[in-house]
């Protein structure tokens, strides 16, 4: 589906609505600062043949976009450069994170970017790239930038999403309530798919922020994809710092899980023993023996039950003072 296409030469915008494919592909006449910036979102094979044939697009960029689960990289097609982006968006209700996937074509004249998922929507990127027309003049590496911001910014509510879980998970690990080593594992695995989102999105950022791939990226606007490399670092290191710290939550929780178990343990046999005394004592009793010369003790009944409660009373105060019993 095309959520937009627009026609922009000299920082601006010349069209009010979206622009059909077979006008917007004409509209291009190589000018510097002219360029077309079309956005699909989960394209059918037919809307993304069509694409791919009025702009010329490579086969092999075109068959990476047409599936998702790629892993964020940067590759120059001689002519056009095809960038692959993971987004991220923290459902608060569900406290889950969701991914999804940009793929941008970009080219003198033209940037189209491919949306497969919900996670990050640039409708706000275009908006606040139309209020800067000194950047927009600069051509589609400006618009590859207000992507790459986007989806960097967008990264940051995620990182306090799971900051705020991670915290959650620890009060229950340290607290008295149920354990949660199942929400602490797929919690982990979050983080794992969040980290392979951002760790190697931290290259192609290295090579845009250095002018690597192309001279179009000018002084200032390469200041502006410093920006974003530097917060995408500050996020790698965040993520880095969650799994080091869920690894530690989760070995505290399976050791404290441990220390539990003995704990109950401990008091079973505690009271097993307990229980093993007089039990032994009454067994001996139980037997009959006619020749046992306590049996003709008048007290000797009343005295076996007064042994059996002292040994029972002992072994309750030992295990009590070595804390096995609570």
């Amino acid at each position: 589906m095309i959520v937009d296409c627009a026609h922009y030469k000299d920082g601006r915008r010349q069209d009010e609505g979206k622009l059909p494919l077979d006008q917007a592909a004409s509209c291009v006449t190589g000018a510097p600062g002219e360029f077309i910036w079309l956005g699909l979102l989960e394209p059918s094979a037919e809307e993304l043949h069509e694409v791919a044939e009025r702009f010329h697009l490579h086969e092999l960029a075109i068959e990476d976009a047409a599936v998702a689960h790629q892993r964020p990289k940067l590759e120059d097609y001689e002519e056009s450069f095809f960038i692959v982006l993971k987004t991220a968006r923290y459902d608060e209700v569900a406290e889950q994170v969701h991914f999804g996937e940009i793929h941008i074509f970009a080219a003198r004249q033209y940037v189209i970017h491919v949306r497969h998922g919900e996670a990050s929507g640039l409708v706000g990127a275009r908006k606040r790239l139309e209020g800067r027309p000194e950047l927009l003049r600069q051509g589609p590496a400006s618009v590859v930038w207000a992507i790459l911001d986007q989806v960097v910014d967008d990264y940051q509510p995620v990182v306090q999403g799971i900051e705020d879980d991670i915290e959650e998970v620890e009060g229950q690990v340290f607290g008295e309530g149920d354990q949660p080593t199942e929400r602490i594992y797929f919690l982990k695995r979050e983080v794992i798919e969040f980290h392979r989102a951002v760790g190697p999105l931290l290259v192609p950022l290295e090579i845009l922020e250095s002018g690597g791939l192309t001279a179009a990226i000018d002084d200032e606007l390469r200041r502006f994809f410093r920006d974003v490399a530097d917060h995408a670092r500050r996020t790698d290191e965040q993520v880095s710092s969650q799994r080091e710290l869920l690894t530690s939550v989760l070995e505290a929780n399976l050791a404290l899980l441990s220390v539990r178990q003995n704990d109950v343990i401990k008091e079973i046999s505690s009271w097993a023993a307990i229980i093993a005394v007089p039990t032994f004592i009454a067994s001996v009793y139980g037997m009959n023996f006619v020749h046992m010369p306590e049996l003709r003790w008048r007290i000797g009944y009343p005295l076996s039950l007064v042994t059996m409660a002292l040994a029972v009373f002992l072994l309750y105060r030992f295990f009590k003072r070595v804390g096995w019993l609570s």
